[in-house]
């Protein structure tokens, strides 16, 4: 099943860091923003941690959970957590069960070879379940701001 705007998420199930289990009934009632990276450590998923981290409060006054998403495995991600003090749990998506699922498996081009990457994709879940907005193949100036501005219209709307 793929993700489409507008129709509810399919069933899915990840551990995150902290111990917790996610799925698509886990966080009803709460807008949820799910953001895929390529990869921990790494200089633009690193910003782009640290842009949601410092915008987090901001992101739970207007009703929103965030969580990251990567292949990575807990223990990369209990580190990158750390390093970064991010308020917000990782999820490991080790056998890209959501990659595939919220369609963010890409085929890129590093140093000249073709290979299977994630596509740096962001997604905003209503508080019903359903997609409300994606963000694709982003950059990171100026995003988070972005979705920050898409949760808080999701709230005066509801």
């Amino acid at each position: 099943m793929a993700v489409v705007v507008n129709k509810p998420i399919p069933e899915f199930e990840a551990l995150a860091t902290g111990g917790i289990k996610v799925s698509n009934q886990t966080h009803l009632g709460q807008t949820v923003v799910l953001y895929f990276y390529p990869k921990d450590n790494t200089p633009g998923c690193t910003t782009e941690a640290m842009q949601f981290r410092d915008k987090y409060k901001d992101f739970v006054k207007a009703g929103a959970q965030v969580f990251g998403v990567s292949r990575d495995n807990m223990k990369s991600h209990d580190d990158f957590k750390t390093k970064l003090e991010l308020p917000f749990e990782l999820i490991a998506d080790t056998e890209e069960k959501m990659c595939h699922m919220f369609g963010v498996v890409k085929n890129k081009i590093m140093y000249g070879k073709k290979v299977k990457g994630i596509e740096r994709s962001t997604f905003l879940i209503g508080a019903d379940g359903v997609l409300k907005q994606e963000w694709r193949g982003l950059k990171v100036p100026g995003h988070v701001e972005e979705v920050l501005k898409a949760v808080k219209t999701l709230k005066k709307a509801a």
